[in-house]
């Protein structure tokens, strides 16, 4: 194979030597990144072998590899740790069944931490789980109720690292009709409690008519649906962004819109998603992931620049291949896992780098062009996935559970049973080089808190370079990037560059979801992304994202409100850390210092 080193930015190394490259028993770091590409490009192309030939598994071991060194694609942080390792677990993403008796809470909450010591995260649905202060018949003691039992997972999780390299990562669901939902919408207001949990209320479209109309709605005892009290449905949606402006959480999930579009709905109800919310899942269901880079797709043609189509349909095709390889190598901490991902094979394709791909072709995140140019992507990575999944059905056979799915209708024979998800891509972007999944910039220059507490400065290159260009990069002009983190607080600045490199809390709320719904229109799975809301935001503000995200069709909804929180993962500003350049270059891996 030829020898081509992944060029990497300082930040990106330093990543790669915390959480990815492989260490002896003393610590010491014993790969490089390419030979970590390697070791994965090896481990995933080895399903070749069982569904074709020698000579097939090493073209595959050479394409794969050549699209991990060149930033073009990259999986899921589990599938970059322990492919080619006897671990061996790739998926990121776990939901796992909670019901209400003390065997399958506590079962899993063993089950949560197999998954989680492999890298897996998360997600769960406490709406099975009897309300608190109810009588329990076996012992003539009072439930405790749903939110006293995820503060048990969130404490065995604080204990837990995924894989052994980052902190444990859960979302839980509760319903909205659920008799203890506003002890669950107010979890995280003492800014200690669920620190490892995101939190998601399950609305259905009943509710947010209610909400609309200003009805009540009953409260329903979940184990008979029986009526056990009734609550103004305004309220409750008040009560939520109330919580979301002062702590991020809860976020929502559209049950209603979740459960339609699921493809195998005769194994029964998605009740969550995994941690991030990009990905529904029944439970005991693993997704693996997978994202390619956009910003590496724009190409110069007649002076102009352009997405180029035919690199990203190749890579499409290659990446659901690659996704399908895995899960045929991967090894599940779980039976019941194994089988349910080997009958659907779930995949979920996505897309990393939107916003830079955007400034390299001119084109603005706040303008409605951004949205067009997401529901072009979105809806032509659709139609190649299921070009390329029914090509692996040809040579593999259909996923198992098939003739379960509403594919059988239209004779559409697939692989795999889902194809495509975005999801948020933080360290993946970070190695990548390039902007997070489909999130606009967060600043031209920021501190990201990550790796347990280091501190990574962040420059954008884009910005930079063209200052640069344009005679605009004084040490004044420099100086406040560093200071503010946007070009809109600098003065002197023209109206179109501030225009090309607007800052996520620069971007309207409205902007925000449309993007997102762009995407959710061809995305068989569900999207990962955050609305960023100015300090000064309000919860009305909150409550107007929340019904726009609804209206457009979202399958779910985050939001945080920069400064909600006493610690958050991105600040803005560099601070008093003055620019240099080695905060964005490329650097040959050989040069640089792991």
């Amino acid at each position: 194979m030829q020898t081509v080193e992944p060029q990497l930015t300082a930040n990106a190394l330093r990543v790669l030597e915390v959480r990815y490259l492989r260490r002896d028993g003393a610590g010491r770091i014993v790969e490089t990144p390419r030979q970590l590409f390697e070791r994965v490009a090896r481990a995933v192309s080895e399903a070749e072998l069982i569904h074709g030939s020698a000579v097939a598994a090493h073209r595959w071991e050479a394409r794969f590899l050549e699209m991990l060194t060149a930033l073009e694609f990259l999986p899921n942080s589990p599938t970059l740790m322990n492919a080619g390792t006897p671990l061996g677990q790739l998926a990121a993403c776990f939901v796992l069944p909670v019901d209400d008796n003390m065997e399958s809470i506590f079962g899993t909450l063993r089950d949560m931490a197999l998954v989680q010591r492999t890298g897996g995260g998360t997600g769960f649905s406490f709406s099975r789980l009897r309300p608190a202060g109810e009588l329990v018949a076996s012992t003539g003691g009072m439930a405790s109720g749903p939110v006293s039992f995820m503060k048990v997972y969130d404490a065995a999780t604080e204990h837990i690292k995924l894989g052994g390299r980052r902190r444990g990562a859960n979302m839980g669901v509760l319903r909205v009709d659920h008799p203890d939902i506003e002890e669950f919408i107010n979890a995280k207001r003492d800014g200690i409690s669920l620190r490892n949990f995101n939190l998601s209320v399950a609305v259905t479209d009943a509710f947010m008519a209610a909400v609309a109309s200003g009805d009540d709605i009953a409260l329903r005892h979940p184990r008979d649906g029986r009526e056990v009290g009734r609550r103004s449905a305004r309220a409750l949606f008040d009560a939520i962004c109330d919580a979301a402006w002062a702590t991020g959480d809860p976020g929502l999930l559209f049950l209603d819109r979740i459960n339609r579009d699921h493809p195998l709905s005769a194994l029964g109800q998605i009740e969550s998603t995994n941690p991030c919310g990009e990905v529904p899942l029944l439970p005991y269901e693993a997704c693996n992931l997978g994202s390619i880079n956009l910003a590496r797709l724009v190409i110069e043609r007649d002076g102009e620049p352009h997405l180029d189509w035919d690199r990203l349909r190749r890579l499409v095709h290659d990446g659901v291949r690659f996704l399908d390889d895995v899960i045929t190598v991967s090894r599940y901490p779980l039976s019941e896992t194994m089988a349910i991902v080997q009958a659907n094979r779930k995949i979920g394709l996505g897309v990393m780098g939107f916003a830079e791909m955007l400034i390299r072709l001119g084109v603005s995140y706040a303008d409605d062009a951004a949205v067009r140019i997401a529901a072009d992507i979105a809806s032509f990575m659709a139609r190649e996935a299921r070009a390329a999944s029914a090509q692996l059905a040809e040579e593999r056979g259909p996923f198992p559970n098939w003739e379960k799915s509403v594919y059988v209708t239209s004779g559409l024979r697939l692989r795999n049973a889902t194809l495509l998800s975005i999801a948020p891509t933080g360290t993946l972007s970070i190695i990548a080089g390039t902007s997070s999944g489909i999130e606009p910039l967060f600043a031209l220059a920021y501190h990201r808190y990550a790796l347990d507490g280091r501190v990574l400065t962040e420059w954008n290159p884009l910005a930079v370079r063209e200052l640069e260009r344009r005679g605009l990069a004084t040490d004044e002009v420099l100086q406040a990037i560093a200071r503010y983190g946007r070009l809109a607080a600098v003065p002197g600045i023209p109206l179109d560059l501030r225009r090309l490199f607007v800052t996520a809390l620069e971007v309207a709320p409205d902007q925000h979801v449309r993007i997102q719904a762009a995407f959710q229109s061809a995305v068989d799975n569900a999207v990962s992304k955050t609305v960023n809301l100015p300090q000064e935001a309000t919860p009305a503000d909150i409550a107007a994202v929340y019904r726009l995200a609804h209206r457009l069709g979202c399958k779910g909804i985050t939001v945080f409100r920069y400064g909600s929180t006493g610690t958050q993962v991105l600040e803005l500003g560099a601070g008093e850390e003055p620019y240099e350049r080695e905060h964005f270059v490329r650097c040959d891996p050989g040069a640089c210092k792991l």
